[in-house]
């Protein structure tokens, strides 16, 4: 019965447009909780207190979902058909060109759980996009769906990294996939391409990260970054673009991930002189909301600082 209903889960996966389907086994992450602690201990997740709560539930999805046997891990591709020139003055990282992937996955992943009740019956679970204390990343590597690279990204060996990651929790018993291998070998250009050296082998600091700084911090940015963002102003690529395995990277086919006209033909004297109400405008329903306008307004002026 187990392999029925993972033929189904699979089939369901390519017919709602996921790129990757793997499955794990709803059970402890007890090598990723050690490294997590550590991590934590470290303070390498700067601001980002949410990270240390709801430890327990993050580390066992069977505390986060009752009765759990399955967790189901998700790709969906974002890679754009088209990209920022190499030369804009104001750089936003590719998963936030189109409308925020939380509305787009979620709403997949209803849809998901419906039609496994439809086809297999009273079934239960929860789907979890970026949202909740889950270790998304953790999960995809388990599942198959990929390994971690050296800057903590999954990366899969026929497509590269530019996925959004999904889980599903379900009480469904399915067959597992096997983990890949680690296919980094000896290559370093993701540490070595990181202008504020925040990657070392296999971890980030965060508070070194222009993706965190430019996104999660509240405060100012730390003048000793000047000149060292590179005109990104929201979230960071240049670790997973210096990758050799996103040569392999192919477009995605979701039209809400479609560029917005701001972001392709905006120029930094746009950006300065955008109001608050042109910011809720351009960008409603975009992950750029995150940082809201001041917090926009301050990365533009600090890249105007250097």
């Amino acid at each position: 019965m187990s392999a029925s209903n993972t033929e189904i889960v699979k089939r369901i996966a390519v017919n709602l447009g996921f790129s990757y389907c793997g499955i794990a086994r709803a059970a402890p992450l007890d090598d990723e909780a050690r490294k997590l602690e550590q991590w934590l201990k470290q303070g390498q997740h700067g601001e980002m207190a949410y990270m240390e709560r709801h430890f327990d539930m993050r580390i066992d999805p069977r505390k986060l979902v009752p009765g759990a046997r399955s967790v189901i891990s998700l790709l969906y591709n974002y890679f754009p058909v088209t990209t920022q020139p190499a030369d804009a003055e104001v750089k936003i990282s590719k998963y936030a060109y189109g409308r925020d992937y939380h509305k787009v996955i979620r709403k997949k992943l209803k849809q998901f759980l419906l039609q496994l009740r439809q086809q297999i019956g009273d079934v239960h679970g929860r789907g979890f996009v970026d949202s909740a204390p889950v270790m998304d990343k953790a999960w995809a590597q388990r599942a198959g769906t990929g390994w971690l690279g050296k800057h903590t990204n999954l990366i899969n060996k026929q497509q590269g990294s530019f996925f959004f990651i999904a889980n599903l929790i379900t009480d469904l018993e399915l067959q597992p996939d096997p983990p890949v291998r680690d296919y980094c070998g000896t290559c370093t250009r993701c540490i070595d391409a990181c202008p504020t050296d925040a990657i070392t082998p296999y971890s980030v600091d965060a508070n070194r990260c222009i993706s965190y700084l430019t996104i999660e911090l509240k405060d100012r940015i730390p003048d000793h970054f000047k000149d060292k963002m590179e005109d990104w102003a929201f979230g960071c690529d240049i670790c997973q673009d210096v990758c050799p395995w996103n040569r392999f990277s192919k477009p995605h086919q979701e039209p809400d991930f479609k560029m917005k006209p701001e972001i392709a033909a905006w120029n930094i004297k746009e950006w300065e002189e955008m109001t608050e109400h042109i910011f809720d405008k351009a960008f409603e329903g975009s992950p750029i909301k995150r940082t809201k306008f001041s917090g926009m307004k301050r990365n533009i002026s600090f890249l105007k600082k250097q």
